[in-house]
């Protein structure tokens, strides 16, 4: 064999940034020659798989809320054991099928706890076959950090016993793990820095003018957007920039009942543009004015990559700190500026994009998905 098969577990929740950063990695795989699964755990999400990757699809489970307080399924009721029972040996004969020589786990067991009732037995799967497959776990730059030491302990102890090599999708030269993992230093040995994700290779035309460019407005998947969108609404007319368009891109999960009062707000301006969704976003953010965002990995890669001036006002709801802690490191750097969502409105946000200044120069590597590819064959290659 001169190709590996991957199996590429991905569950996301509520937004679709880890579904995207997924699809970036295993788009490199399958360009570098690798059969991949694309083992997918949420809600379906049209036109994400990458060509050529073979999708294989879970029953969907979902978060209802922002706090994952409760994992709902694809009706929208709560899972209960039955449903764990099922969607565990859909998982496991997927497995079995494949037959795969690496099994990738997106966040697990640095994330994703609800779902250890199929991931354990997954990886006690992993551990009878003959010859094993390597076992990599991908994970972002920066993790939730609740303060659970039990949980690191326990993190850490099925990665010593399963896991060959974990992948973090960041740079040192802005964060390392042990920033947010505080028993980081022993598992050193397995830890890769691979560089951030883009999703795809951005081309800036060095030369583009923004000028004239429009202010474009984003909030991700969209499902928990609408705080920003709605604050953005009423800053555009207290800006200096009330007269430019305005492009709002809602994300594709943005409630129906919330999109409607986008529109409302909108109304008589013509403009404000409100899309559900843009396949060419990274694109116009080569050339707008500015951006206003969440600060989701994703989004303030693309914004790195385009060297695009920016204001983020992070996702911070349910203990997350994720997005809070990137956008303060990247502020102090000068590369963007940031509105706390505690006092996010339509004043402190329009104030904050008056002061926009053009993003200081910053070297990161954003080459993650071809690095993780090619880290992932060679650790396989060293087993043959």
């Amino acid at each position: 064999m001169t190709a590996p098969r991957v199996f590429f577990y991905v569950q996301h929740l509520l937004g679709i940034g880890h579904l995207k950063r997924a699809a970036a990695i295993a788009r490199a795989l399958v360009e570098a020659g690798a059969t991949v699964d694309f083992v997918l755990g949420g809600a379906p999400v049209s036109g994400i798989a990458p060509a050529g990757a073979r999708v294989v699809q879970l029953p969907p489970a979902i978060a209802s809320d922002a706090q994952f307080t409760n994992l709902l399924d694809e009706r929208g009721n709560k899972v209960d054991e039955r449903w764990k029972v099922k969607r565990k040996q859909a998982l496991l004969d997927a497995f079995e099928e494949s037959r795969p020589d690496i099994v990738l786990l997106e966040m697990y067991p640095f994330g994703r706890r609800q779902f250890r009732f199929e991931l354990l037995p997954l990886l006690d799967s992993v551990g009878a076959q003959f010859p094993k497959p390597v076992v990599a776990v991908s994970v972002r730059d920066i993790l939730v950090d609740k303060g659970r030491m039990d949980r690191a302990r326990e993190a850490v102890d099925i990665v010593n016993k399963h896991v060959d090599l974990v992948l973090v999708h960041g740079d040192p030269a802005l964060t390392r793990l042990d920033l947010t993992f505080p028993l980081a230093s022993e598992i050193a040995d397995k830890t890769v820095y691979t560089g951030f994700v883009v999703e795809r290779p951005i081309v800036v035309d060095s030369f583009a003018d923004r000028a004239d460019g429009e202010i474009l407005v984003s909030a991700g998947g969209g499902a928990v957007g609408f705080p920003l969108l709605s604050a953005t609404i009423r800053a555009k007319k207290l800006t200096r920039h009330r007269h430019r368009v305005w492009r709002i891109v809602t994300g594709a999960n943005l409630p129906a009942e919330e999109r409607k009062e986008l529109d409302r707000l909108a109304f008589g301006d013509p403009d404000i543009v409100i899309e559900g969704f843009r396949a060419d976003f990274a694109s116009l953010l080569t050339t707008c004015q500015l951006s206003v965002s969440q600060g989701g990995y994703n989004t303030v890669m693309e914004l790195i990559a385009t060297q695009c001036p920016a204001v983020i006002v992070p996702f911070a709801e349910g203990g997350e700190s994720e997005q809070t802690m990137r956008g303060r490191m990247l502020m102090e750097r000068a590369v963007l500026s940031m509105v706390d969502p505690e006092f996010l409105t339509g004043g402190t946000l329009a104030a904050a994009i008056d002061a926009v200044r053009p993003p200081a120069a910053l070297e990161l590597n954003l080459d993650g998905a071809r690095q993780s590819a090619a880290e992932l064959i060679a650790g396989w290659k060293k087993r043959q």
